[in-house]
C-alpha cells in the first residue's frame, strides 16, 4: 500500500521537499577518527539512504568544538579543514533529490572523559565531580563556534543546519533549570535560559542569510512539556524554520499521553507542540511502520515524520515502502540499540548482508 500523504510535497524555506519522510541525524559511531573528518563509510551511508527517497536528510550531530564532542570519533566542523570532506555529503544527498541539512552539536556536561576530563556546561553537574560551569568568555566562544559551524556548513553546500537543543546536550542544558543554576544573564529567567540559543540563531541569520534553513532539535520535556511548549513558541518568534521535537534528556515528570493515543510520549510531545505553533514540526521515535508514519501526516498531527532506526536497519526503507516491497525491520534491540555501540553491530544490517537480496550501499 502506498500512503499518498507521505509523498505530498512541502515548501520549506523556498526548498521544495519531495515528501514528508526525514532521515534524522544519527551518529555513525566508528566511521570517523579523532580528526572528525568524513570517511568513505559516511558517504556510502548517506548515499544509500538518500537514494532510497526521503525528502530531507539530516547529517548526524557534528561537533562545533573538539572539547564538546560526545565521542572521540564524532564528525567535526570546528575547523575549515573539515569543509572539504563534509562538502561531499550534500553533493550526494542532493543528487538523489533530497534536501540536505547538517546538525550542529555540542555535548556540554555529557562529553565523555576520554574527550574532556572536565566537561563544562551552564553549571557544574553534582553527579560529575570533575565538571564545572562555563565562564562568560567560554560561552562567547561557544556562541561563535556554533555560528562558525553554520558558516562552514553553508560553504560545504548544505541547504541548512539544525541546532541540537535536545537529549540533554549543551543548548538543552542551558534552556532548563534541571542543569542551569546560573544567576547571571545566562540563568534564572526564561529569557536568560534562552539567551545562548537566541544569540546563536541571530548570529547564524546574520552570517548565513535568510535563504539558509535553520532548524532546531527541541527537547520537549525541559523539564516539563509546558516548558518545551514555551521554548517552541520562543524559537518561532526568533524565526526558526522548523522544529524537530524529541526528548530533553531528563526522566523527571514525563508527559503522559491519553490512553487513546497510539504512540509514545515523545511523539505525543511533538504532536502537542504542533498544535501550539505555526512552524512545520517533525516528530520522531518508534514510529517504525509506514502505517504509523502515514497516519500522523494524514491526521495533521505532524508535518514530517523522522524515521530513524528503521532506515538504519533497511537503507532502502523509503523505496521499499513506496513500491509495496518487504521492509527489513528494525529488531528493537534491548536494552539498547546496538548501533550506538558501533554502527556495524546492528544485527538487522547483518541480516541484510547475509541475504540474497543486494541491499549494499551505493557508492558515490
Amino acid at each position: 500500500m502506498v500512503h499518498k500523504a507521505l509523498f505530498t510535497g512541502y515548501n520549506l524555506k523556498g526548498f521544495r521537499v519531495r515528501n514528508r519522510i526525514v532521515l534524522p541525524p544519527m551518529v555513525c559511531f566508528g566511521y570517523s577518527d579523532e580528526s572528525g573528518t568524513v570517511s568513505s563509510k559516511h558517504l556510502e551511508h548517506y548515499s544509500s539512504r538518500s537514494e532510497s527517497g526521503p525528502g530531507i536528510v539530516i547529517t548526524e550531530a557534528t561537533s562545533v568544538l573538539k572539547e564538546g564532542r560526545a565521542a572521540l570519533t564524532q564528525l567535526g566542523i570546528w575547523s575549515d579543514e573539515h569543509v572539504k570532506g563534509l562538502s561531499e555529503i550534500p553533493v550526494i544527498v542532493k543528487s538523489h533529490g533530497a534536501v540536505s541539512i547538517l546538525q550542529l552539536h555540542h555535548a556540554g556536561l555529557v562529553s565523555p572523559r576520554d574527550v574532556n576530563s572536565a566537561p563544562a556546561g551552564p553549571s557544574a553537574d553534582e553527579s560529575k565531580p570533575a565538571s564545572r560551569a562555563l565562564d562568560k568568555a567560554e560561552i562567547s566562544g561557544i556562541r561563535e563556534a556554533f555560528i562558525g559551524g553554520a558558516v562552514r556548513a553553508r560553504k560545504a553546500g548544505f541547504d541548512g543546519i539544525e541546532l541540537h537543543g535536545a537529549h540533554g546536550y549543551l543548548l538543552n542544558q542551558f534552556a532548563t533549570t534541571v542543569w542551569n543554576h546560573r544567576t547571571d544573564e545566562f540563568g534564572g529567567s526564561f529569557q536568560n535560559l534562552m539567551r545562548l540559543a537566541t544569540e546563536i540563531i541571530s548570529g547564524i541569520r546574520e552570517n548565513c542569510g535568510d535563504g539558509f534553513i535553520l532548524g532546531y532539535r527541541l527537547g520537549a520535556n525541559t523539564p516539563l512539556l509546558e516548558d518545551g511548549v514555551n521554548v517552541a513558541l520562543d524559537l518561532e518568534s526568533l524565526g526558526v524554520d522548523y522544529l524537530h521535537v524529541s526528548h530533553g534528556g531528563s526522566v523527571q515528570n514525563l508527559p503522559r499521553p491519553p490512553r487513546d493515543f497510539d504512540y509514545n510520549w515523545i511523539v505525543y510531545s511533538g504532536v502537542t507542540i504542533k498544535q501550539k505553533v505555526k512552524l512545520p514540526v517533525m516528530v520522531v521515535n518508534e514510529i517504525k511502520t509506514p502505517d504509523r508514519a502515514a497516519f500522523l501526516i494524514e491526521s495533521g498531527q505532524a508535518d514530517f515524520v523522522s524515521i530513524g532506526r528503521p532506515q538504519l536497519a533497511d537503507p532502502h526503507w523509503v523505496s521499499h515502502m513506496m513500491h509495496g516491497e518487504e521492509i527489513n525491520a528494525c529488531l528493537s534491540c534491548k536494552p539498547r540499540c546496538r548501533w550506538f555501540e558501533t554502527s556495524d553491530l546492528c544485527p538487522a544490517r547483518k541480516k541484510l548482508k547475509s541475504s540474497s537480496i543486494d541491499f549494499q550501499a551505493v557508492k558515490p
